[in-house]
């Protein structure tokens, strides 16, 4: 609440830098802020009296934005990239998307690895989870694993976050 909109009898007042002026009545203070053509600002409501302050309301607000799109701006989203692999992949395949998730985690992101299992594959599930906790095992300097390999399905996947850079 701003100026006018202050219903209480008394409040703590607060100068512009910060200083004690001590308990005013409500139209003692918005007087002295008339007088210094600032705005009074109620910052505690709860307080005993309400605690006031003066300043310019709308500098107050625009700093507020700014520090908030800062803060925003600043702020790093994660996101999780998959890598698929197969029961018959090459070391070649393997070596390649061990490179690609390396990449990944060393930017910050998280990947998801996941075997799809076609056919008779589906019978030698613990094959797939062998599979893929080798391939997790490789990326064990650049990441750990959320939790071990789960199947669901047709699927064997597992999430890796990437290890904290110093």
């Amino acid at each position: 609440m701003i100026n006018s909109q202050i219903t209480a009898k008394e409040v703590r007042l607060i100068g512009e830098e910060g200083e004690q002026l001590g308990v005013l009545s409500t139209v003692q203070a918005q007087e002295i802020a008339d007088k210094n053509g600032v705005d009074l600002v109620m910052m505690n409501p709860n307080g005993n009296p309400p605690v006031c302050k003066l300043m310019d309301y709308g500098k107050y607000k625009f700093d507020a934005v700014k520090k908030e799109k800062e803060l925003r701006r600043n702020q790093k989203i994660s996101e999780i990239k998959e890598i698929q692999l197969s029961m018959r992949i090459d070391d070649y395949h393997v070596s390649f998307k061990l490179k690609n998730a390396q990449k990944i985690l060393q930017e910050g992101d998280k990947v998801k690895v996941s075997l799809r299992m076609r056919g008779r594959e589906q019978a030698y599930s613990q094959n797939a989870v062998e599979t893929v906790k080798k391939f997790v095992a490789d990326l064990a300097d650049y990441g750990f694993i959320e939790k071990d390999p789960v199947i669901m399905g047709r699927n064997v996947s597992v999430v890796i976050n990437p290890k904290k850079a110093k």
